[in-house]
Protein backbone atom coordinates (compact mmCIF):
# COMPACT_ATOMS: atom_id res chain seq x y z
CA UNK A 1 0.00 0.00 0.00
CA UNK A 2 1.69 3.84 -1.06
CA UNK A 3 1.57 5.52 2.02
CA UNK A 4 -0.28 8.94 2.42
CA UNK A 5 1.76 9.92 5.14
CA UNK A 6 -0.27 12.29 8.05
CA UNK A 7 -3.79 11.64 6.76
CA UNK A 8 -6.09 9.05 6.84
CA UNK A 9 -8.14 9.06 3.37
CA UNK A 10 -12.06 8.80 3.25
CA UNK A 11 -13.63 8.70 -0.12
CA UNK A 12 -17.24 10.22 -0.18
CA UNK A 13 -19.24 8.13 -2.39
CA UNK A 14 -21.16 5.04 -2.90
CA UNK A 15 -20.15 4.40 -6.10
CA UNK A 16 -18.75 1.46 -7.06
CA UNK A 17 -16.69 2.95 -9.75
CA UNK A 18 -15.13 5.36 -7.69
CA UNK A 19 -14.28 2.96 -5.06
CA UNK A 20 -12.52 0.84 -7.57
CA UNK A 21 -10.80 3.85 -9.05
CA UNK A 22 -9.66 4.95 -6.05
CA UNK A 23 -8.51 1.81 -5.31
CA UNK A 24 -6.23 1.66 -8.21
CA UNK A 25 -3.89 4.54 -6.77
CA UNK A 26 -2.89 1.97 -3.88
CA UNK A 27 -3.64 4.33 -1.53
CA UNK A 28 -5.32 3.14 2.01
CA UNK A 29 -8.35 4.29 2.28
CA UNK A 30 -12.20 3.96 3.74
CA UNK A 31 -15.77 4.83 1.72
CA UNK A 32 -17.81 7.31 4.37
CA UNK A 33 -20.97 8.87 2.89
CA UNK A 34 -23.55 11.29 5.01
CA UNK A 35 -27.10 10.64 3.47
CA UNK A 36 -29.12 13.82 2.00
CA UNK A 37 -26.53 16.00 1.17
CA UNK A 38 -27.93 18.79 -1.57
CA UNK A 39 -26.67 18.35 -5.00
CA UNK A 40 -28.69 21.52 -6.43
CA UNK A 41 -26.47 24.56 -7.81
CA UNK A 42 -28.09 28.23 -9.24
CA UNK A 43 -29.46 28.06 -12.20
CA UNK A 44 -27.72 30.73 -13.41
CA UNK A 45 -24.39 28.71 -12.91
CA UNK A 46 -21.61 28.69 -15.50
CA UNK A 47 -21.95 25.00 -16.59
CA UNK A 48 -18.21 24.47 -16.47
CA UNK A 49 -18.74 25.02 -12.68
CA UNK A 50 -21.47 22.81 -11.91
CA UNK A 51 -19.18 19.81 -11.01
CA UNK A 52 -16.80 21.70 -8.67
CA UNK A 53 -19.64 23.82 -7.32
CA UNK A 54 -21.37 20.48 -6.07
CA UNK A 55 -17.95 18.67 -4.96
CA UNK A 56 -17.47 21.65 -2.93
CA UNK A 57 -21.05 21.59 -1.48
CA UNK A 58 -20.93 17.43 -0.12
CA UNK A 59 -17.37 18.62 1.39
CA UNK A 60 -19.31 21.18 3.81
CA UNK A 61 -21.23 18.45 4.78
CA UNK A 62 -18.11 16.77 6.45
CA UNK A 63 -16.78 20.08 7.70
CA UNK A 64 -18.39 19.63 11.59
CA UNK A 65 -16.94 15.56 11.40
CA UNK A 66 -13.58 15.83 9.72
CA UNK A 67 -10.99 14.73 13.04
CA UNK A 68 -7.46 16.58 12.75
CA UNK A 69 -5.89 13.33 10.14
CA UNK A 70 -8.71 13.11 8.25
CA UNK A 71 -8.47 14.12 4.79
CA UNK A 72 -11.56 13.70 2.80
CA UNK A 73 -12.08 13.40 -1.05
CA UNK A 74 -15.56 14.82 -2.56
CA UNK A 75 -16.20 14.34 -5.77
CA UNK A 76 -19.41 15.26 -9.07
CA UNK A 77 -19.65 14.28 -12.07
CA UNK A 78 -21.59 15.96 -15.18
CA UNK A 79 -21.78 15.54 -18.60
CA UNK A 80 -22.26 18.37 -21.00
CA UNK A 81 -23.89 18.77 -24.28
CA UNK A 82 -23.19 22.54 -25.24
CA UNK A 83 -25.07 24.59 -22.52
CA UNK A 84 -27.12 21.60 -21.11
CA UNK A 85 -25.94 19.65 -18.29
CA UNK A 86 -27.61 16.25 -18.39
CA UNK A 87 -27.15 14.89 -15.14
CA UNK A 88 -28.66 11.15 -13.33
CA UNK A 89 -32.05 10.02 -15.73
CA UNK A 90 -35.16 10.42 -14.18
CA UNK A 91 -35.97 6.67 -16.03
CA UNK A 92 -35.27 4.69 -18.66
CA UNK A 93 -37.39 7.19 -21.42
CA UNK A 94 -35.04 9.59 -19.89
CA UNK A 95 -31.76 8.06 -20.57
CA UNK A 96 -32.85 7.07 -24.09
CA UNK A 97 -33.68 10.51 -24.60
CA UNK A 98 -30.28 11.76 -23.42
CA UNK A 99 -28.34 9.21 -25.42
CA UNK A 100 -30.24 10.54 -28.67
CA UNK A 101 -28.69 14.21 -27.81
CA UNK A 102 -25.18 12.36 -27.54
CA UNK A 103 -25.38 10.58 -30.27
CA UNK A 104 -23.30 11.53 -33.05
CA UNK A 105 -21.86 14.49 -30.96
CA UNK A 106 -19.17 15.63 -29.14
CA UNK A 107 -19.92 16.69 -25.24
CA UNK A 108 -17.82 16.78 -22.28
CA UNK A 109 -17.63 15.07 -18.98
CA UNK A 110 -16.21 17.40 -16.40
CA UNK A 111 -15.41 15.97 -12.88
CA UNK A 112 -15.55 18.71 -9.53
CA UNK A 113 -13.21 17.60 -6.62
CA UNK A 114 -12.74 18.72 -3.50
CA UNK A 115 -9.63 18.18 -0.74
CA UNK A 116 -10.63 18.91 2.65
CA UNK A 117 -9.06 18.91 6.06
CA UNK A 118 -9.90 20.37 9.00
CA UNK A 119 -8.00 23.25 8.47
CA UNK A 120 -7.46 23.28 4.46
CA UNK A 121 -9.59 22.65 1.43
CA UNK A 122 -8.84 22.84 -2.40
CA UNK A 123 -11.22 22.13 -5.29
CA UNK A 124 -10.63 21.56 -9.11
CA UNK A 125 -12.27 20.30 -12.61
CA UNK A 126 -10.95 17.68 -15.02
CA UNK A 127 -12.66 17.90 -18.57
CA UNK A 128 -12.49 15.28 -20.89
CA UNK A 129 -13.94 15.44 -24.63
CA UNK A 130 -15.92 12.30 -25.35
CA UNK A 131 -17.19 11.93 -29.27
CA UNK A 132 -19.61 9.40 -30.04
CA UNK A 133 -20.55 8.07 -33.42
CA UNK A 134 -24.55 8.04 -34.41
CA UNK A 135 -26.53 5.64 -32.46
CA UNK A 136 -28.89 3.52 -33.62
CA UNK A 137 -32.63 3.01 -31.84
CA UNK A 138 -31.95 -0.49 -31.61
CA UNK A 139 -28.46 0.15 -29.82
CA UNK A 140 -30.08 2.34 -27.75
CA UNK A 141 -33.00 0.44 -26.85
CA UNK A 142 -30.27 -2.34 -26.28
CA UNK A 143 -27.75 -0.51 -23.70
CA UNK A 144 -30.65 0.72 -21.70
CA UNK A 145 -32.61 -2.18 -21.08
CA UNK A 146 -29.88 -4.17 -20.18
CA UNK A 147 -27.25 -1.57 -18.49
CA UNK A 148 -30.39 0.25 -16.75
CA UNK A 149 -27.64 3.50 -16.89
CA UNK A 150 -29.78 4.81 -14.75
CA UNK A 151 -27.20 6.23 -12.03
CA UNK A 152 -25.01 7.45 -14.54
CA UNK A 153 -24.82 11.25 -15.63
CA UNK A 154 -25.33 11.54 -19.04
CA UNK A 155 -26.66 8.19 -19.06
CA UNK A 156 -24.01 5.82 -19.87
CA UNK A 157 -20.87 4.56 -18.63
CA UNK A 158 -17.89 4.20 -20.91
CA UNK A 159 -16.55 1.15 -19.56
CA UNK A 160 -19.76 -0.57 -20.59
CA UNK A 161 -21.22 -1.87 -23.97
CA UNK A 162 -22.32 1.38 -25.03
CA UNK A 163 -18.26 3.14 -24.56
CA UNK A 164 -17.02 -0.57 -26.25
CA UNK A 165 -19.24 0.49 -29.42
CA UNK A 166 -20.14 4.42 -29.82
CA UNK A 167 -17.31 6.10 -28.29
CA UNK A 168 -15.36 6.94 -31.18
CA UNK A 169 -12.74 9.14 -29.80
CA UNK A 170 -11.52 10.66 -26.13
CA UNK A 171 -9.74 13.66 -25.59
CA UNK A 172 -8.21 13.61 -22.21
CA UNK A 173 -8.76 11.06 -18.80
CA UNK A 174 -10.98 8.16 -19.61
CA UNK A 175 -10.95 7.38 -16.25
CA UNK A 176 -12.23 11.03 -15.59
CA UNK A 177 -15.25 9.49 -17.10
CA UNK A 178 -15.52 6.85 -15.67
CA UNK A 179 -16.04 8.82 -12.42
CA UNK A 180 -12.74 10.13 -11.03
CA UNK A 181 -9.50 11.64 -12.53
CA UNK A 182 -7.20 9.25 -10.38
CA UNK A 183 -4.03 10.76 -12.21
CA UNK A 184 -4.92 14.69 -11.08
CA UNK A 185 -6.21 13.49 -7.12
CA UNK A 186 -3.02 11.37 -6.67
CA UNK A 187 -0.96 14.75 -8.13
CA UNK A 188 -2.88 16.91 -5.65
CA UNK A 189 -2.64 14.69 -3.08
CA UNK A 190 0.96 14.61 -3.46
CA UNK A 191 0.94 18.50 -3.08
CA UNK A 192 -0.76 18.11 -0.21
CA UNK A 193 1.71 16.23 1.68
CA UNK A 194 4.50 18.47 0.37
CA UNK A 195 2.96 21.57 1.97
CA UNK A 196 2.65 19.98 5.23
Amino acid sequence: MYKMKNYHIILSSNSPRRKELMAGLDLDFEVRVLPGVDESYPDDMPVSKVAEYISREKAEAYKKEIKSDELVITADTVVILGDEVLGKPSDEEDAKRMLRKLSGNTHHVITGVCLTTSERQHSFSVVTGVTFKSLSEDEIDYYVSKYKPLDKAGSYGIQEWIGYVGVTSIEGSYFNVMGLPVQRIYQELQRFKAEE
